[in-house]
C-alpha cells in the first residue's frame, strides 16, 4: 500500500540534490510571492475603481437633481409670463 511517504533513492550526490531542491523551492516561493503581490495590487485597484464609480454616480445624481429643479423653475417662469407681455418689437 502506497502511503505517499515512500523513500526514494536518488543516484545523484546529496550536495547536488540539496542545491536542486533549494533552487526549486526558492523559485516556487518567488513565483507565488510575486503572484500574491500582483493579486493585492489588483484588489486595491478594484477597490479604487469602485470608489471612483460610486463618487461619479453621486455626482450624476446631484446633477440630475439640479437639472430637475432648474427645469421646474424654467417651466414656472414660462408659465408665469403672459402672452400679452410678448409684443413684437418694431419701429
Amino acid at each position: 500500500m502506497a502511503t505517499g511517504m515512500e523513500s526514494v533513492t536518488y543516484r545523484s550526490p546529496l550536495r547536488k540534490l540539496v542545491q536542486f531542491f533549494e533552487r526549486s523551492r526558492n523559485r516556487w516561493k518567488e513565483k507565488y510571492q510575486n503572484l500574491k503581490q500582483r493579486c493585492k495590487q489588483l484588489i486595491n485597484q478594484v477597490r479604487a475603481v469602485e470608489k471612483s464609480r460610486e463618487h461619479w454616480r453621486e455626482v450624476v445624481a446631484e446633477q440630475r437633481r439640479q437639472l430637475k429643479v432648474l427645469e421646474e423653475e424654467l417651466a414656472a417662469v414660462k408659465n408665469s409670463t403672459a402672452p400679452a407681455d410678448r409684443r413684437p418689437r418694431g419701429p
